[in-house]
C-alpha cells in the first residue's frame, strides 16, 4: 500500500476550504445569494484553513518550514475546516428551527449588479435559508462536506505518527 506524504492531510484541507469558499463566493457573486452574518463566520476558518494548509504545506515542500512541522500544520488545517463545518451545522440548525440562533443575527448582503441597483443590498437574515438542495442548505451542505474532510484529514494525520 503507498505510503501517505505528511503533507497530503494539510494540503487536502487547504484546497477543501478553497474550493468550498470559491463555492459561496460563487453562489453570492454569480448566483444572487448574499451571505448572512453565519455565513461570514464559516468563512474565516476556511481562510485560516487554506492558509495553514496550502501555504504551510508550500513552506514544508520548499523547505523552508522542517519536515517535522507538516503532521501540526495538517492537524490545525483539518481542525480549522472542521471549526467551519461545527458552524456551518449549527447554522443549519438554526436555518431549520431546531435551535435558537443569535438574538441579532440579520444583516446587509450585497448582491453584485448595477451601482444604481436598488436590491444590490438586502437584508439577509441567518434564520432563512435562501437555496437547497435535496433539502440542505448551503450552510448544511458545508458542515457535511467540512466535517467529513476534517475527519478524513485527521485520520490520514494519525495514521502518519
Amino acid at each position: 500500500m503507498k505510503s501517505i506524504s505528511d503533507l497530503e492531510p494539510g494540503i487536502l484541507a487547504g484546497t477543501a476550504s478553497a474550493l468550498l469558499l470559491t463555492g459561496a463566493l460563487g453562489f453570492q457573486y454569480l448566483g444572487g445569494l448574499p451571505p448572512c452574518p453565519m455565513c461570514h463566520w464559516q468563512r474565516w476558518p476556511h481562510i485560516a484553513a487554506i492558509l495553514i494548509g496550502l501555504g504551510g504545506g508550500l513552506l514544508v515542500q520548499g523547505g523552508i518550514l522542517p519536515r517535522v512541522a507538516a503532521l501540526p500544520i495538517g492537524v490545525i488545517a483539518a481542525l480549522a475546516l472542521g471549526l467551519s463545518g461545527a458552524i456551518g451545522v449549527y447554522h443549519a440548525g438554526v436555518e431549520w428551527m431546531l435551535w435558537p440562533g443569535p438574538a441579532t443575527c440579520a444583516g446587509l448582503g450585497f448582491v453584485p449588479g448595477a451601482a444604481d441597483d436598488p436590491n444590490a443590498f438586502r437584508l439577509v437574515r441567518c434564520d432563512v435559508a435562501p437555496w437547497r438542495f435535496l433539502g440542505l442548505s448551503l450552510a448544511g451542505y458545508n458542515g457535511l462536506i467540512s466535517l467529513s474532510v476534517a475527519g478524513f484529514c485527521l485520520w490520514l494525520s494519525a495514521r502518519e505518527k
